[in-house]
């Protein structure tokens, strides 16, 4: 749901980690990429609206939304990392977690409103 609310929003590069054989404080990774800090800021309040939606959940805690090069949001089990590009390719976080698991993750199919093309 996180990677999808991030699509939405043309978040970029999503990337779903299982780390939950490295790290004991969480199973998934979910790395994106936004173009801007007011891109990033916009893909992370996304995320926490859709999840609390959805699930009814916040995020335990949220670090780096006011500067926005990269915002961590940590929902216990799940992990959201959203970047400016700069700041993703500094960390490299599929480096980093390189012996975790890639989880498969297919962009949403485009819905009939969104697969028209503007005139």
């Amino acid at each position: 749901m996180a990677a999808d609310a991030i699509f939405s929003k043309k978040g970029t590069d999503i990337v779903l980690l299982d780390v939950s054989r490295q790290f004991l404080l969480a199973d998934v990774f979910v790395i994106a990429t936004g173009t801007s800090r007011p891109h990033v800021q916009a893909l992370a309040e996304h995320v926490e609206e859709k999840l609390g939606e959805a699930y009814g959940i916040k995020p335990l805690r949220v670090e780096g939304a006011t500067e926005a090069e990269w915002v961590l949001m940590d929902y216990g089990d799940v992990i959201v990392h959203i970047f400016q590009p700069s700041a993703r390719e500094y960390y490299a976080l599929e480096r980093l977690w390189g012996d975790a698991t890639r989880i498969r993750w297919e962009e949403p199919a485009p819905t009939e409103s969104s697969s028209t093309s503007e005139v």
